[in-house]
């Protein structure tokens, strides 16, 4: 009988690594509403008027995000420049600082960009008062984007959380046809196999 020439360990792994990219698919649809969901609460923080305080920086990120803040930067321990956008869309220089904030009788570390400039020198700002927006930084981390600027820069491309991709959708695709295309790969290789030893071929 053609089931009985199926060779049943190749075929479970298949049907293994198969059953795994439809539920890694699922899972990429799962993880699609909750960053929708995550969005519309960045998206609501924006119109929230009471100031994040710098003693909530090392709690829940995703509570401050898109959030304003304002406090006071004691001292700058560090100065970085790195590439960014304007206000007005141009490229070039975002200048960053790392502050050290006083709150509730602890120095916090506070990671500010200041502003921007066509001008990589660093501008000369050593502390004072600092407003703007709370923005992501790298995968966990938090900065302010200062508004308005400082130490005379341009302002910087606004935090907008519309910019955070959601692809999701794509990656869910993508599993599900790399398990379609296994599927059939295989049932292609299976096939051959069977016709080679088939006795009436």
């Amino acid at each position: 009988m053609t089931l009985r020439r199926i060779p049943i360990i190749p075929t479970v792994l298949v049907l293994i690594a198969v059953g795994v990219m439809i539920r890694l698919g699922f899972w990429q649809i799962d993880r699609m509403h909750q960053k929708a969901d995550l969005l519309t609460r960045y998206a609501a923080a924006e119109q929230l008027s009471a100031d994040v305080a710098p003693s909530q920086f090392g709690g829940d990120r995703d509570a401050i995000l898109y959030r304003h803040t304002a406090f006071a930067c004691g001292q700058v321990s560090a100065r970085s420049a790195i590439a960014g956008l304007s206000a007005k869309g141009a490229s070039g220089i975002a200048h960053t600082v790392l502050c050290l904030a006083a709150a509730d009788g602890a120095t916090i570390p506070v990671t500010v960009t200041l502003g921007w400039s066509s001008n990589p020198a660093p501008p000369a700002w050593d502390g004072g008062q600092v407003s703007g927006l709370v923005a992501p930084m790298g995968k966990a981390g938090i900065r302010v984007v200062a508004d308005p600027p400082l130490a005379g820069l341009e302002a910087n491309a606004r935090p907008d959380p519309k910019d955070l991709p959601n692809n999701h959708w794509s990656y869910a695709i993508q599993w599900f046809l790399f398990a379609a295309t296994a599927l059939v790969i295989y049932g292609l290789a299976l096939r051959k196999r069977l016709a080679a030893t088939d006795p009436a071929g």
